[in-house]
Order: C-alpha cells, then sequence, then structure tokens
C-alpha cells in the first residue's frame, strides 16, 4: 500500500466522520429547537468561511497559484445547507436521512452513466447491498414524507452530489473549499434579509452551528475535496452510505440510544456493500489493466 493509497483512506475516513458528526449536531440543535433553521444555516455557513479563510490565509504560498473556488461550486453548498435545515423541520430523521442518501447516490451515479462511465457487474451488486442495509437500518422509522419536505431534501441531495462531483477536479482542496464558502456570503446575506426577524437563537444552538461550520463542515469537506482525487464516482457516493452507520453510533454517545440488533446487522450490509463496491472496481482495473 503505497503513501498515495493511506493518504486517500485516511481523508476519506476523516470526511465521513466529519459528515456523521455534522448530522449529531444538526439533529441535536434542530431537532430540540434550540435555534431555527435559516440561523443555523447562516451561522454554519459564516463558521465555514472564518475557519477556512484562516487556514488558506496560514497555508498561503503564492498568490499567482491560489485557486477560488466556483459560483457553481458555491451555489451547490448553499443549496444543500439551506435545503437540509429546512427539511428536517417537517421530516423526522429518518426519513430525511433516507430521501438525502438516495437523492445524493442516484444524482452521482447518473452522472456518471451519462457521462460514459460503465459500472460493473460488482459495482451495481455493492451499490445495492449498501443501499438495502441503509434502508433496513431506518425503515422502522420512516413516515409518509411532508410534500414540501420531500422536495427540499431531494434537493439537498442531488446539491451535495453536484457539490461533491465538482470537488473531483480540485487541484488545490482547501482553497477551493474555503472560497465556495467565502463566495456563499452574498446569499447567506439574502437568507438575513428575509429570516432575521423570525430568528430563534439560543447560546446552545450557536455553539452547535458554529460547531457545524467550522469543525464538521469546514475542515470536513476540504478534506473530503482531497479524498474524492482517488475515488472513483461510485465509491465517492456509496462510501457516504457509511455516515448513517457512524451518525446512529454518535447518537448512541451522545443522545444514549441503545445499539440495537438492526444497527449492528445494517452496519454489515452497508459495509459489506461498500468493500464489494471499492475491490469490485479495483478488480476490474487490475484485470483490464493485464489484458493490455
Amino acid at each position: 500500500m503505497n503513501k498515495n493509497t493511506i493518504k486517500i483512506i485516511v481523508c476519506t475516513t476523516f470526511a465521513l466522520l466529519a459528515f456523521a458528526g455534522n448530522s449529531v449536531l444538526c439533529r441535536l440543535a434542530l431537532g430540540e429547537k434550540s435555534i431555527d433553521a435559516a440561523s443555523f444555516t447562516i451561522i454554519r455557513l459564516l463558521s465555514g468561511i472564518f475557519i477556512l479563510m484562516i487556514a488558506v490565509a496560514m497555508t498561503r504560498k503564492t498568490k499567482n497559484t491560489q485557486s477560488t473556488g466556483s459560483w457553481l461550486g458555491a451555489s451547490m453548498l448553499f443549496v444543500y445547507a439551506v435545503a437540509f435545515s429546512y427539511g428536517y423541520i417537517s421530516l423526522d430523521t429518518g426519513t430525511g436521512a433516507l430521501i438525502l442518501f438516495a437523492a445524493v447516490q442516484i444524482t452521482m451515479i447518473a452522472v456518471s452513466v451519462v457521462s460514459g462511465n460503465r459500472l460493473h457487474y460488482a459495482e451495481w451488486l455493492g451499490v445495492f447491498i449498501a443501499f438495502s442495509g441503509f434502508v433496513y437500518l431506518i425503515i422502522p422509522s420512516v413516515t409518509t414524507p411532508s410534500l414540501m419536505g420531500f422536495i427540499l431534501m431531494t434537493v439537498s441531495g442531488m446539491a451535495w452530489g453536484f457539490y461533491t462531483l465538482i470537488g473531483r477536479s480540485s487541484t488545490q482542496p482547501l482553497a477551493d473549499t474555503a472560497y465556495n464558502f467565502l463566495r456563499t456570503s452574498p446569499f447567506v446575506l439574502v437568507l438575513l434579509i428575509f429570516t432575521l426577524q423570525d430568528a430563534n437563537l439560543s447560546q446552545e444552538g450557536v455553539l452547535l452551528a458554529v460547531l457545524s461550520g467550522a469543525i464538521a463542515s469546514g475542515v470536513g469537506y476540504a478534506v473530503w475535496y482531497i479524498a474524492l482525487k482517488g475515488l472513483s464516482v461510485t465509491q465517492a457516493a456509496v462510501v457516504q452510505l457509511f455516515v448513517p452507520i457512524v451518525a446512529a453510533i454518535g447518537g448512541v454517545i451522545f443522545t444514549n440510544e441503545l445499539i440495537t440488533l438492526r444497527l449492528v446487522e445494517s452496519s454489515a450490509l452497508v459495509l459489506g456493500g461498500i468493500l464489494t463496491v471499492i475491490l469490485g472496481r479495483n478488480y476490474f482495473v487490475s484485470r483490464t489493466s493485464k489484458t493490455r
């Protein structure tokens, strides 16, 4: 195993843990109604901007080679964040998570297939196994979602899928992530203007939003952009199904939920599916290389 492979594994693991941490923070803040959805989104993005711009300033070498992100990436980031927050107002956790991660997977895999990247049988099998495990985990809590909640969470998942795809071409992950966050400023300002009169803030809610934006989102997304350099589109889509499992474990730790047999069984399915996708891709790539 070479250094680059180890780097990708470490970055992917850290990013997924950050995503799971973000889920726990969001659930704690919005579920307990310690802050409103708009304020959570605004503070989350502003905190990400603050910590990332400091990181860029500390690591900047030459201005001529400095990347500045893109307006498309920033737009997808903002749409994901705001739709996610508002979507959870009318959806329970299980239903919202199912819609979000289904939308992410479908978006990324659909774009990959449309772009001409054919999936191998092992990858299709892995996708099916992993997604089945995820559905098995949350199906007891799934209820018929409200139409608006369904639409918002679907849009959020699609936006995150496109944001991930955009990140695959990044050559300077930290700078691109930082400036993508910075470019959301105009959108954040508009959201602030329209929602300021309905703001509902508490010390706990603000703290959770800051942690979500600065650490789980800001740093996590920058590391995710690094990880994407070594992942195929399908792998990037499927490994994210690991996030709900880690988030569920986080729920056990931080909200005193119990570890159930269903959680153990679904974890085995998700991890087995992810492993099938990764090994399947590596096997077919290796076999193709040998035949040439």
